[in-house]
């Protein structure tokens, strides 16, 4: 059997597992995903014994990702932008390939909501991991970006690293201009902490579509709500999103893309 796995800490709570179950039976596939507590201490030799064992791939997830960049030979273009890896590969000569799945995810999402069109004005919040880990496939798809932070010069350095792609600049959280925006992308963390980012509430009720890059199981996020009580119906959570970056991981080891769209209710999961 084919071996595969997600290694993050903590992980008990990964859908991962769920997801790719899934994406295996409805492609015929022959492989076995589990979920693999890492170790702060061991991980990279963790990873080293997981490939050596004979798995053919991974999922890495928080707090591991720019560690999983380091141990790879060889990238992708999105993986070396981001900096940071969601999904390893070994290829046939024993090297590992190193992937960041997450863009091509929201993108996928994106679309699949109807909320992509070419050339559209995009605010995204927040300019931490999360951010820079979508900006090459959100500008890829001819996304003319404003990257709004608290910390000026972070959102400023992304934005000078991210402008040979495509149409992108910097502003404060404070200075966000009132203006209507195609779709506003919540990636800022706060919601983990059961708050939300601080920013002029016009702008959210200005914009036509609104996407938190966060999920909440069985309930919507704090991002969510806020929007919803200013009236806002194309409001999204990020489980299309965590699903659509399963999907380009599958395919990526498997050759075959799987249907993400039927995993996104999420009572399946």
């Amino acid at each position: 059997m084919d071996k595969y796995a997600v290694w993050g800490n903590p992980i008990a709570q990964s859908q991962s597992p769920q997801i790719h179950k899934i994406f295996a039976d409805q492609t015929q596939q022959q492989m076995e995903y589990v979920a693999m507590l890492g170790d702060e201490q061991d991980f990279e030799q963790q990873i080293r014994a997981f490939f050596a064992q004979g798995a053919l791939g991974c999922n890495i997830t928080a707090p591991f990702k720019a560690r999983a960049f380091q141990l790879a030979n060889v990238y992708s273009e999105r993986c070396l932008t981001a900096e940071a890896c969601n999904t390893l590969k070994k290829l046939e000569d024993g090297r590992l390939y190193a992937d960041n799945t997450d863009g091509a995810g929201l993108v996928s999402d994106l679309q699949r909501l109807g909320w992509l069109q070419p050339e559209q004005n995009l605010l995204i919040l927040g300019a931490g991991g999360a951010t820079k880990g979508v900006l090459l496939p959100l500008l890829q798809a001819k996304q003319n970006i404003m990257l709004a932070n608290r910390t000026l010069s972070k959102a400023e350095e992304l934005a000078r690293k991210f402008a040979q792609y495509g149409q992108i600049h910097a502003v404060e959280l404070s200075d966000i201009p009132v203006q209507p925006f195609d779709l506003v992308i919540n990636a800022t963390s706060s919601g983990l902490h059961g708050q939300t980012v601080h920013i002029n509430s016009e702008i959210l009720r200005k914009a036509t579509a609104l996407y938190d890059m966060q999920y909440a199981k069985e309930s919507d996020t704090p991002f969510m709500v806020l929007c919803k009580q200013l009236g806002k119906q194309n409001v999204s959570d990020g489980f299309g999103m965590l699903v659509g970056q399963a999907a380009h991981a599958f395919e990526l080891w498997r050759g075959v893309m799987p249907e993400f769209e039927t995993l996104l209710d999420k009572a399946l999961v």
